[in-house]
């Protein structure tokens, strides 16, 4: 496998509201990104307290970072073919990657695009990883620039848990 880099965060503090980019995240175990609403809005240890999505997946579709509402953009190409259960080392932080982010109904509403459905419909293998915080180490910080090194898979106690 290979490894990755952190290219951009994003956090979004309010629903409907464009993404903050930021240079640095402070991550909590089970909860996700301080300061990003899917950390204050899903239950704790949810599948689904970040997204990270790989940067040649947004550029093929014409995209910036941040415009998929994704919190972690990464280089990093093999991300899409990941496994759920796949522990990935950023930063600071180790996230258990939880399965594919399936593109919502919303996404293209959000993002004023002519064709909501057509637009989702492009996203499909594209939109990025769901992924929950597992463990945090030092001061539980991801910035730009860290690496993204694949670090293993989670006990199945871990990744088969619904959220």
């Amino acid at each position: 496998m290979t490894r990755g880099t952190v290219v951009s965060l994003h956090l979004l503090r309010e629903h409907g509201a464009q993404p903050q980019s930021v240079s640095e995240a402070k991550a909590t175990v089970g909860r996700g990104l301080d300061g990003d609403l899917h950390g204050k809005t899903r239950t704790p240890g949810s599948r689904r307290q970040v997204i990270i999505t790989d940067r040649g997946a947004l550029s093929a579709l014409g995209l910036r970072p941040g415009d998929l509402r994704e919190q972690i953009t990464v280089d990093f190409s093999d991300l899409e073919g990941l496994p759920a259960g796949t522990l990935l080392k950023i930063g600071m932080v180790t996230c258990e990657l939880t399965g594919p982010c399936e593109p919502c109904t919303h996404i293209g509403g959000l993002m004023g695009v002519t064709d909501p459905k057509a637009f989702q419909d492009s996203l499909a293998g594209h939109r990025g990883q769901l992924a929950r915080i597992v463990a945090v180490d030092g001061d539980r910080m991801i910035r730009v620039g860290d690496p993204v090194i694949p670090a293993g898979v989670a006990e199945p106690s871990l990744h088969e848990q619904s959220g």
